[in-house]
């Protein structure tokens, strides 16, 4: 009986190994590939196709743009301390914090003072009674003339002069050529009204209600 029993069980284990699988063949120097357990990675962005890297543009704060203005116009905006407080800046009473976001109130009194200082400056240039500085690379040392008569490179080079000034950048391309446009028109409603001056006070205006002016 003994004897019958050591013979099954010889006859299970070469049964056993007859069924079992062949091992896996290893190759060496090659690993076998595993599943990521997070799934398909995010591709990394291409940064030669964004728009913009970096951080986005902020806001200028009233102190900044009261030296803007004063700078980039000639004269100060007389007006802005006492809106200040609305405009953002912080009274360290109820608000300890300066304001640099964008809104209609900011956006509203920036268009009051555009208007104060680019009319006083504009007339006073157009008079000849302050010294120029919206005006300067016009001909002519005294009184500016008939903006009528100025030649396409005349306009152009003005609105260069200006677009650095306030912006830091110049116009260029397809844009300096609708600003062209829109300085041509200004000039001629501004002589047919007999008010010379506002047409430098309109390209003013635009310029330092643009959001160039107000962000860096």
């Amino acid at each position: 009986m003994r004897r019958l029993m050591m013979l099954a069980l010889l006859a299970l284990g070469a049964t056993a190994c007859q069924e079992a699988p062949p091992p896996p063949s290893i190759v060496d120097g090659v690993l076998e590939p595993v599943a990521n357990p997070h799934g398909d990675p995010m591709p990394m962005p291409d940064l030669e196709q964004q728009s913009r890297v970096g951080r986005s543009p902020r806001r200028i704060t009233v102190n900044q743009l009261g030296r803007s203005i004063e700078v980039a116009v000639g004269r100060p905006w007389t007006q802005l301390e006492g809106r200040a407080t609305s405009m953002g800046r912080a009274d360290y009473a109820l608000v300890n914090v300066e304001s640099t976001e964008p809104n209609l109130v900011f956006a509203k009194f920036l268009e009051d003072g555009a208007r104060e200082v680019c009319l006083l400056q504009a007339n006073d240039e157009v008079r000849a009674a302050v010294p120029r500085v919206l005006t300067r690379t016009l001909p002519g040392t005294a009184a500016v003339g008939d903006l009528r008569k100025l030649t396409d490179p005349q306009v152009r080079e003005l609105l260069v002069y200006l677009s650095t000034r306030f912006w830091g950048a110049p116009l260029e391309g397809e844009e300096l050529t609708r600003w062209a446009g829109f300085f041509t028109k200004a000039a001629t409603r501004a002589e047919t009204i007999n008010q010379r001056h506002q047409a430098v006070a309109a390209v003013c205006i635009a310029m330092m209600t643009d959001s160039r002016f107000l962000t860096y």
